[in-house]
C-alpha cells in the first residue's frame, strides 16, 4: 500500500493548486475511481470544482472528505526543495500539500479503492467528498456540496476527513469536533477633530476603551468535557489618518471567538450588543459566521476508527475539540458522525513542509481498517 499512497501523493503535490484552484487532481483522481465502478458527479460553483464520487449503494454512507487546493507556497527561494517536485528525502516526502492535505486524500483514496476491490459487493456506500475550496474563502466547495446532497434528500450517515491531527506521533490524537468561529467587525463612531482642540470632537479610541477591556476580560463560560471554554481575540484595530495632529472620527475592532457548546451565535452578538449599549458607544457592527460547534459524541464512527488506529500503530488516540475549523463543520449540519484524522500537523502551512513516508503508509492502513470495521460483519 504505501508504494501506491506515495506515488498518488507526489502526483497530486505537483500540480500547483492554489486554492481554489485544483490543476487537474480531481480529473486524475476520478478517473482512478471510475476504473473501479465509482459514479463520478462533478459539483462545480463559480471558481470550484468539486467531487461527489460514490460506490454501493444504501446506507451505511461512509464519506471521506478533503481538499485539493494548497495555500501559497510564500518566497520558494526559502525551500531547501521545491515546493511542487515531490522530493522525497530520509524517508520524508516534501512538498507544500503534503500534510494538508494531499499526503492524507491519497491515503483514503487508496484504501477506499484497496476496500473495494476485495469487496465489490460490500454493504452501504462509500463516498468521496473532494473540494477545492477549503484553503481560501470555502464559500463554494463542501458547503455548496453538501446543500445540493441535503437537497436532494440524501444523507452522510459517517465521515472521515483527512486534516492532519496527529500532534507528536501518528495515531497520538483524532478529532471528534470543532468549535464554533464567529468574527465581529465593528466600527466605533466618534467626531474627528484636531488634537490641539479636543472639546470640538470626540475620540473613539478613548470612548471604547472601558468596552474593549471588558470584551476581552469577559468570561463567555468554563467550557465543558468535549470543549476548552470560548475564547476571544482581537485580531485588528486601526485609527486615525496617519497623522500625529488629527483625532479621528472611526475606530475599527476585528475579533473573533472560537466558541464551544455552552453558547450559541446568538448569545454571542446579544452580549456584546449590551456592551456597547452600556458603555454608550455609536457603532454598527457586521458579523460573519465562518462555523458553528459541532460535536460527535463516543459511538460507531469513533470506536471504529480508534480500533483502526490502535490495530495499525498500538497506539490508543485521545479524542479532541480544540484547533481551528475545518469542513466538518459542514457535514455534521448533515446530522452525520464526523471525525478528523490524518498525519502530523507540524509542518502545514510552513515552509519545507512535509510527512513521513511511512505515516502516510499507515494512514492508509488505518482509513482501510476502518472501512472494515465498519462494514464487515
Amino acid at each position: 500500500m504505501q508504494e501506491k499512497v506515495v506515488s498518488l501523493a507526489q502526483d497530486l503535490i505537483r500540480r500547483p493548486s492554489i486554492s481554489p484552484n485544483d490543476e487537474g487532481c480531481q480529473q486524475l483522481i476520478a478517473e482512478r475511481l471510475e476504473k473501479l465502478g465509482f459514479q463520478i458527479e462533478w459539483m462545480p460553483f463559480n471558481e470550484t470544482l468539486n467531487l461527489w464520487a460514490t460506490h454501493g449503494v444504501g446506507e451505511p454512507v461512509i464519506a471521506f472528505a478533503g481538499h485539493t487546493d494548497v495555500v501559497p507556497t510564500g518566497d520558494e527561494s526559502q525551500w531547501t526543495y521545491p515546493p511542487f517536485s515531490a522530493e522525497i528525502v530520509d524517508g520524508m516526502l516534501y512538498g507544500r500539500g503534503a500534510a494538508d492535505m494531499k499526503g492524507s486524500l491519497a491515503a483514503m483514496i487508496v484504501a477506499a479503492e484497496a476496500y473495494v476491490k476485495a469487496n465489490p459487493n460490500h454493504a452501504g456506500t462509500i463516498a468521496l467528498l473532494i473540494t477545492s475550496d477549503e484553503e481560501a474563502a470555502a464559500k463554494d466547495g463542501t458547503v455548496r456540496v453538501v446543500e445540493t446532497l441535503m437537497a436532494r434528500g440524501e444523507k452522510i450517515t459517517y465521515c472521515m476527513v483527512g486534516e492532519p491531527s496527529s500532534s507528536k506521533t501518528l495515531g497520538d490524537v483524532v478529532k471528534n469536533g470543532r468549535r464554533g468561529s464567529i468574527t465581529g467587525n465593528l466600527y466605533i463612531q466618534g467626531i474627528q477633530g484636531h488634537v490641539a482642540y479636543p472639546h470640538l470632537a470626540e475620540n473613539p479610541i478613548h470612548k471604547a476603551a472601558p468596552f474593549l477591556q471588558e470584551l476581552t476580560t469577559y468570561q463567555w463560560d468554563n467550557g465543558n468535557e468535549f470543549f476548552p471554554p470560548t475564547s476571544l481575540q482581537i485580531a485588528n484595530i486601526h485609527a486615525g489618518t496617519g497623522s500625529n495632529n488629527v483625532i479621528p472620527g472611526e475606530l475599527y475592532v476585528q475579533f473573533n471567538l472560537r466558541y464551544c457548546t455552552e453558547v450559541t451565535d446568538e448569545i454571542i452578538k446579544q452580549k456584546v450588543a449590551e456592551m456597547l449599549e452600556k458603555h454608550g458607544l455609536k457603532y454598527r457592527i457586521e458579523w460573519n459566521l465562518s462555523g458553528k460547534p459541532f460535536l460527535t459524541k463516543p459511538g460507531k464512527l469513533l470506536d471504529a476508527l480508534t480500533a483502526a488506529i490502535e490495530q495499525t500503530t498500538g497506539i490508543t488516540p485521545q479524542a479532541e475539540t480544540g484547533g481551528g475549523t475545518s469542513d466538518g463543520r459542514f457535514i455534521a449540519l448533515m446530522g452525520a458522525e464526523v471525525v478528523e484524522f490524518g498525519p502530523l500537523n507540524a509542518t502545514i502551512h510552513k515552509v519545507n513542509e512535509c510527512v513521513s513516508v511511512e505515516d502516510l503508509a499507515k494512514c492508509g492502513q488505518i482509513y482501510h481498517q476502518m472501512l472494515v470495521n465498519l462494514l464487515d460483519k
